[in-house]
Order: C-alpha cells, then structure tokens, then sequence
C-alpha cells in the first residue's frame, strides 16, 4: 500500500473510538458531553420552539377565556356652559350642564354560548398543546435511533477497512512466494479503497443525522456531542384493534378535533342567539336657567333588515368543517395503528431471521474462507465475496432493530401514550 493511502486509512480508523458505555464516539469527542435518550427529550422539550409555541396559544386561550367572561363597560357623557334667561326681569344666569350614563346589558344566552365556546377553546389548545409535546418526543426518538444506526454504520466501515487491508496483506505475501499474481494484488487494493470510500461516506451519514437531532433539541447539544444508549426490544402481543379503542380514547390529536367542533357548535349557537338584541339603560341629568330634570329609559336596536344570517352560515361551515376534520384524524389515526403495529411485526420477524441462525452463518461463512484462502484453498474472490456478505449482514441487521425501534416509537405517537 502507498504511504498516502496508508495515512488515509489511518486517519479515517482513528476517527471513531469506544467510549466507557461501549457506544461508539468519534474522535475528537472524547471530551465532549456525552447524552441519554432520557437527556436529549428534555433538552428538546426544554428548547424546542415549537412546543413553546403551543405553550402560546395555550395562553392566547386562556386571554381569550377572559375576555369571553367579561361584562360590557358603562359608558358617561356630559357637558357643561354658561345659561341665561333672556328676560331681564328676572337676571338668572347659571352654568347649565347635562350628565348621561348608559349601561348595555347582555343577552344572557350569548354570553353563555360564547363562555362555552373559550373553554372549549381552552381544552382544544392544551389538546394541541400535548399533542404538539407527543410529536415532538416521537420525532426526537426516530432521530436518536437514526444516530444509533448510522454510528453502528461508520463501526462497519472501519472495521471493513481493517479485514480487507489484512487481506491485502495475505495477498502481497502469496505474490512474494509466488502462489499468486500481481493481479490479484491490483483487485485486493481497490477493495481496500472501495472500503475507505465507505467510511467517508458513513461518517457523512452520521454527521447529518446528529445534526438532525441537535436541531430538534434548537442546538442545545451543541456542534460535538456523543449519545449512549440501545435499540428497543421486541414487543409481543400487539392488538390492533384494543390498541386503536385505546387511541380513541386518549389521544390528544382526537381530543383536540373533538374540542374543535365543540367550540364551532357553540359558536352556532353565539350567532344565533346574537340574533337578539342587547338592551342599554340610559339615564340623564339635565340642569338648565330655569328647569331640571331626571330621566330614565332603554336603548333598543331593532332587527328589522338583517338578522346575522351571514354569520349564523360561516359558524355552520366552520362546525361542518370540524366535524370533518374529526373523521379525518380518527380514520388516520386507525390507519396509522394498523400501518406501525404491521411494521413492528415485520422488523421483529426478521429480527428472529437474523439472531436464530444468518448472522452466525454469515459469521462462520467468513471464517471458513479467510482460512482457506491463508491456505491457499480458496481464492481472492471468495474471500472478498464473503466479507462483502457478513459486512452487508451486520448492516442489514443493524437496519432491522433501528426499524424495529422507530416503528415501536411511531406506533406509541399513533396511540397517544406509551405501549
């Protein structure tokens, strides 16, 4: 092998090291933080913007609770001037003034109905709000288990490079002693540099998908940080209809159209009952030359053109619309079970492939080639081709339980809480 390539393999082997918890973590970060999957989902929900957001719109409820239950404001008017009588007999001269007050009073009935529809309010956006938390968890832990794969890549990577160099080496020496060809030395290099190429190409890999995560956390974990941790386990005895039940029930997605729809209804209910009239009690002072007087009386609009007909319409549309979005989620939602629970079904059948007998075949495959071809029994080929089957098993496998992990997670986001 060349100097340059040589120092190439050596920078890219020494770019991942084991860490105490037996993860992997790249060189360079030996010394930075290092987090749990239990770390980084507070850090999210501590930084993440989305989730304060909805904390806003939570708040923005609560205001617009208040101001629901609110009483109209009375309102005071007055004037005041100098005043005569225009006879001279009698000289009276004084400062006439005029004072009103007027108080609207509310028709009990949409006061009620727009109270009803803030609290329905108030519930749709802490719905929102949870369900905003959920999402944001699961997405949190599909990306902490994309790192964990593509770390467990970059480990093949570097430990592919290390086989095939040890085959290189095997093949310079049966060149010297002349059991085979400068060939066969050409083909094991350019394994050697295909396998170096694929360590570049899964410390890229590993690069995005940490910045992925640290972007879910708003950059908290910072631009050089390690994780800890594992892959998931099997789950058995999953029902998808006792799971689907339990996600009608608990979810916050369904419970955020339900309370949606609540609040149009009432909503309805506002604008008809807005069809009555609110009623303002007057009273006035009037002090002038010669006359004072106290009156009282009512303030009466009277309906007779237009009766709120547009807005009693677009409150029907908006609840129609609600009620849609309802179905909707609810047939999504059913879906998405039935979708998650099947995957998780298929990545733990061929899990047991897998752990009850390919890996160790592909293991011992390897083994018996290696050996037979130091002996001589085997040729460069067949080494190549079974290094290439065990790296690609290990691969696969790997694949399999990061599959079998993020189907876990989207299956719980799907029911709304964990399994």
């Amino acid at each position: 092998m060349s100097p340059r390539i040589f120092s190439l393999v050596f920078i890219l082997c020494c770019m991942v090291e084991p860490s105490p918890s037996g993860v992997t973590a790249w060189a360079g970060e030996s010394a930075t933080p290092t987090y749990s999957l239990t770390d980084i989902l507070a850090l999210a929900v501590e930084h993440s913007p989305t989730l304060a957001g909805a904390e806003g719109l939570v708040k923005q409820s609560h205001g617009q609770r208040i101001t629901a239950g609110a009483y109209p404001n009375p309102s005071i008017s007055g004037s005041a001037g100098p005043g005569a009588i225009r006879d001279p007999s009698t000289g009276v001269r004084i400062t006439e003034r005029t004072i009103s007050v007027e108080q609207p009073l509310e028709w009990p009935g949409k006061r009620q109905a727009r109270q009803e529809a803030a609290n329905a309010g108030v519930a749709e956006a802490s719905a929102a709000l949870e369900a905003t938390r959920l999402a944001l968890l699961a997405d949190v832990k599909v990306a902490f288990y994309s790192v964990l794969f593509a770390q467990r890549d970059a480990e093949l990577a570097i430990q592919n490079v290390a086989m095939v160099e040890e085959v290189l080496r095997t093949v310079k020496a049966r060149v010297a002693a002349g059991e085979a060809t400068s060939f066969d030395t050409m083909k094991a290099g350019v394994e050697v540099q295909k396998a170096q190429k694929e360590v570049a190409r899964a410390y890229n890999a590993l690069l995005v998908a940490k910045t992925r995560l640290n972007t879910l956390t708003a950059g908290s974990l910072g631009k050089q940080f390690s994780i800890q941790g594992d892959f998931l386990p099997p789950r058995q005895g999953l029902d998808v209809e006792r799971l689907t039940a339990q996600a009608f029930e608990q979810h916050p997605a369904l419970r955020r159209v339900a309370k949606l729809a609540e609040q149009a209804e009432h909503t309805v209910r506002l604008e008809r009952e807005s069809r009555v009239p609110n009623i303002s009690v007057q009273g006035n002072y009037h002090r002038e030359a010669g006359d004072e007087s106290l009156t009282a009386g009512l303030s009466v609009p009277l309906p007779l053109w237009y009766r709120r007909q547009g807005e009693i319409e677009t409150a029907l549309g908006a609840k129609y619309r609600a009620d849609a979005e309802r179905l909707r989620a609810k047939n999504e939602l059913e879906q998405a079970i039935t979708q998650h629970a099947q995957e998780v079904r298929t990545a733990q059948d061929q899990l047991q492939v897998f752990e009850t007998g390919l890996l160790k075949q592909a293991e011992q495959t390897l083994t018996v080639a290696r050996t037979s071809f130091r002996q001589g029994a085997a040729s460069l080929l067949d080494v190549l081709d079974a290094q290439r089957v065990y790296r690609q098993t290990l691969l696969e496998y790997a694949q399999v339980r990061a599959d079998l992990s993020i189907a876990l997670v989207r299956l719980e986001r799907s029911l709304g809480a964990p399994l």
